[in-house]
């Protein structure tokens, strides 16, 4: 394909995700289906021009005046790509592209972005949560918003089990791979541009071997501050496809005893193949089905990792169109599953047990929120000042959080290059 068919596909699809209010990976595959003549080079182009007007929608919508696809393709091939208006033009004119640009369309393009656009708009998140990211962030709202519609790096972690981070950084050194800033298991590869794909990292024999796992730095931060010691009693309640249930047995160093346990048993299947690649051995897996297992554990746990349902708001820079479709009830149906997760949780621990709770979002009604109103039902626990819990588990000073909160860390993009992390430490008493 020519890149007049390729803009002209971007621009269909999108049409398709605004018009049926359907993701955009699900638009994405249905055209690829329907056009088995487009290469994968091709489908990577659309894709990225896709994903880059979902991340930039208000702001671009915002240049051209017009919240129609063309415009947003348009605004973001000179605004993102930065193509010379010729380029975009003669593009635009070929068999399959398009349509000619317009005067009016030439005229909007040549005028700069406004550079007072409401934080909302500046910041590219949906409106109705101004108030929310206003709350959280303050005056820096539509930083926070900005840094949440970049691209994201690919994040590694080392699994100490079977490799250190100079042998994975060794064997990654084609990609550029660079160790991360604050975990100390972290390798980090750089966002590829927008004419350059992603590394098949998982296709490597060192992942084959086991030697690492793709895991945000945020998200491998959040399980060490759990502070799992070998041969303690653990477990992940909502352990999904079993990312930090993973990293947890290798802070244990396969000591002690992991219960990894989700009720949605198609998140769960993966991690089967995950712990045997990985080479853990203290994890039991807990069906979906077999709750009761979990909850024969009251009084028992050393520590209990709840990582909550969520709005995904932490997680933008990788589901960009995800943020247009969030709505409140669902903001809401989630604050309910939260909370029954919290309690459900309270009662595992023994005495002097941690409840770690963490959530990939930035919404204050999904983290300070959630723990200001668990404490007061739970005058029993008390929470773990997050830079103790820090200095305890890391052994490094701990970063500035991006919320003033006595209730956890915040970690963003715009603060620590990461995704978007709430992590409060609770502590059971007598």
């Amino acid at each position: 394909m020519r890149d007049g068919g390729r803009i002209a596909a971007a621009i269909d699809i999108l049409d398709e995700i605004a018009g049926r209010h359907r993701p955009a990976s699900e638009a994405l595959k249905d055209w690829a289906r329907g056009h088995r003549f487009a290469g994968s080079g091709d489908r990577h182009a659309i894709g990225t021009l896709v994903f880059d007007v979902l991340r930039h929608r208000n702001s671009l919508s915002a240049h051209m005046g017009d919240k129609a696809s063309r415009a947003l393709v348009l605004a973001a091939l000179k605004d993102l790509w930065q193509w010379p208006l010729d380029r975009i033009a003669a593009h635009l004119a070929e068999t399959h592209g398009p349509g000619e640009l317009t005067a009016a369309e030439r005229s909007t393009l040549e005028s700069p972005p406004a550079d007072d656009l409401p934080p909302h708009v500046a910041g590219d998140y949906p409106e109705w949560l101004s108030a929310s990211f206003a709350r959280a962030f303050g005056d820096h709202a539509a930083d926070e918003g900005k840094a949440l519609a970049r691209r994201a790096p690919i994040d590694l972690r080392v699994n100490t089990l079977k490799a250190d981070r100079p042998r994975v950084l060794a064997a990654l050194e084609k990609f550029g791979a660079i160790a991360g800033k604050l975990s100390p298991w972290a390798v980090r590869i750089a966002a590829p541009g927008p004419d350059q794909r992603n590394p098949a990292v998982e296709a490597e024999p060192a992942h084959g071997k086991g030697w690492f796992e793709v895991q945000d730095e945020a998200s491998q931060l959040a399980a060490f501050l759990t502070g799992a010691r070998s041969g303690e009693q653990v477990a992940d309640i909502c352990a999904g496809a079993g990312g930090k249930t993973l990293a947890l047995a290798a802070m244990m160093a396969n000591k002690g005893q992991i219960f990894a346990h989700d009720a949605d048993r198609h998140r769960l299947r993966p991690i089967f193949e995950r712990l045997q690649r990985a080479g853990v051995r203290n994890v039991q897996v807990v069906a979906a089905d077999e709750g009761d297992r979990i909850d024969a554990l009251t009084g028992r746990l050393d520590c209990l990792l709840i990582d909550a349902p969520c709005s995904g708001s932490g997680s933008w820079r990788r589901k960009p169109d995800a943020k247009w479709r969030l709505t409140d009830r669902q903001l809401a149906a989630r604050g309910a599953e939260q909370a029954a997760l919290l309690e459900r949780g309270a009662a595992l621990l023994k005495t002097g047990g941690r409840l770690v709770y963490v959530t990939c979002s930035v919404l204050p009604e999904e983290n300070a929120d959630q723990i200001a109103a668990f404490l007061e039902r739970n005058p029993g626990f008390e929470p773990v000042p997050y830079r103790e819990q820090w200095q305890a588990a890391i052994g490094t000073p701990a970063p500035e959080s991006a919320i003033a909160s006595d209730f956890g860390l915040q970690l963003t993009p715009a603060r620590h290059d990461t995704d978007g992390f709430f992590i409060s430490v609770l502590r059971r008493g007598s």
